[in-house]
């Protein structure tokens, strides 16, 4: 091991460990339970916000991630704290969803069964389980399995539908945020159920799941996966018909990796094939977003013709795998050397070297994009993650 990829893991080490002091001295809600819905970028406390399904979840999956590398009984405590909100206050026993989001006085806020969270718990849960050992928490992400497999999925066309009101009824408004396009089916969606399915199958050898897995990858890679030029498309009506939308330069280089890894995990040889040659393309076709900083940007809109000219945490944090992922599969240093510039712009301007955590991003100008330090979208899975993967991946 190369002395600058030993030094690369002691940091993302020490980064790891500062993400989750964070995670653990300043998210804690000891007045209302669980954690904290809303810190700004100056670490003012939003009192009163409503608590995110999906923060929940993927502080569950984060915190009990990182226990198998710092076997920090800390981190274990937090992530009990984590499943014992959500499947007392989140998890719903009427319907057998989720709730997208609940007030600070645990009494439900919005009821929609969102599949991008119904997903994100069962990817907790399971990696809870995994260092647990706690059957209500393998009960309940099985449980949230069938109910996306009972109700979301298409049989008629495959792949999955997006969003259902508490009791399973369609629902009008089927989006994740207000900047996503109100379709059926989307990439970002059946990333996470795929994500979520790969890591349940790892503690619970279903043959039925096992399969479902299969036909999510080829559904992928059937659809979402624009194999001329290696980015992804990004929303569908249920027919399949696309509707064309941005370049979502952080998606190509998530999806680089994680489909990969989703394919090893199904253990079916054609798809780890195939998708170990779209690893590789998209990674390649990624650095078009690559600035001269090592930063990546956001997203291109080639309607307009334009970037849309922010640098976010997330997207930096999916660079370091999906590019470190890239440099493994191929030898090539070019991928490695990414990283390195990558990790540097990182630290030079995402990382909140003096309060902790990662900020939301910065502008083309280099100013901060003033969004939540923790929030609905502002979680500790991606840069935990990041870390997380790179330290194991440098290991081997």
């Amino acid at each position: 091991m190369s002395i600058q990829l030993k030094q690369l893991k002691s940091e993302l080490s020490a980064e790891l460990d500062s993400i989750l002091k964070y995670w653990s001295k300043h998210t804690l809600d000891n007045e209302n339970g669980g954690f904290i819905g809303q810190i700004d970028f100056n670490d003012h406390i939003i009192a009163n916000a409503e608590k995110g399904s999906v923060l929940n979840a993927r502080i569950l999956w984060s915190f009990s991630a990182s226990y198998k590398v710092t076997e920090n009984e800390g981190h274990k405590k937090i992530a009990k704290r984590a499943f014992e909100f959500l499947s007392n206050h989140f998890y719903d026993p009427e319907f057998g969803g989720l709730f997208w989001s609940i007030n600070p006085d645990k009494t439900p806020k919005d009821t929609k069964n969102q599949i991008y969270a119904l997903a994100f718990a069962i990817y907790g849960l399971s990696e809870y389980y995994a260092i647990s050992k706690d059957d209500k928490a393998l009960e309940i992400a099985i449980n949230l399995y069938l109910k996306i497999q009972e109700y979301s999925y298409d049989p008629a066309n495959q792949g999955y539908l997006e969003a259902f009101t508490r009791d399973w009824q369609s629902i009008e408004d089927l989006r994740l945020s207000d900047k996503d396009a109100n379709e059926k089916k989307t990439m970002n969606t059946h990333l996470h159920i795929v994500e979520a399915y790969a890591n349940l199958f790892k503690v619970w050898k279903d043959k039925t799941l096992q399969s479902d897995i299969v036909e999510l990858l080829e559904t992928i890679e059937k659809h979402f996966i624009n194999t001329e030029n290696g980015h992804l498309r990004l929303f569908f009506d249920e027919n399949w018909i696309e509707k064309p939308d941005v370049i979502s330069y952080g998606h190509d280089i998530e999806a680089a990796w994680l489909l990969l890894q989703c394919a090893e995990i199904s253990k079916n040889q054609t798809l780890i094939e195939n998708y170990t040659k779209h690893a590789i393309q998209m990674a390649e076709v990624t650095k078009e977003g690559l600035d001269t900083d090592g930063g990546l940007w956001y997203e291109f809109d080639p309607k307009k013709n334009e970037l849309v000219a922010e640098k976010h945490w997330w997207v930096q944090a999916e660079a370091l795998i999906g590019f470190y992922n890239a440099y493994q599969l191929t030898g090539d240093k070019n991928y490695l050397n990414i990283v390195y510039k990558n990790w540097k712009f990182i630290k030079k301007y995402i990382l909140d070297t003096e309060n902790g955590e990662w900020f939301w991003g910065i502008n083309r100008d280099y100013s901060l994009i003033e969004k939540d330090k923790a929030g609905f979208w502002k979680c500790p899975y991606h840069n935990s993650r990041a870390c997380l993967e790179l330290i194991n991946r440098i290991n081997t």
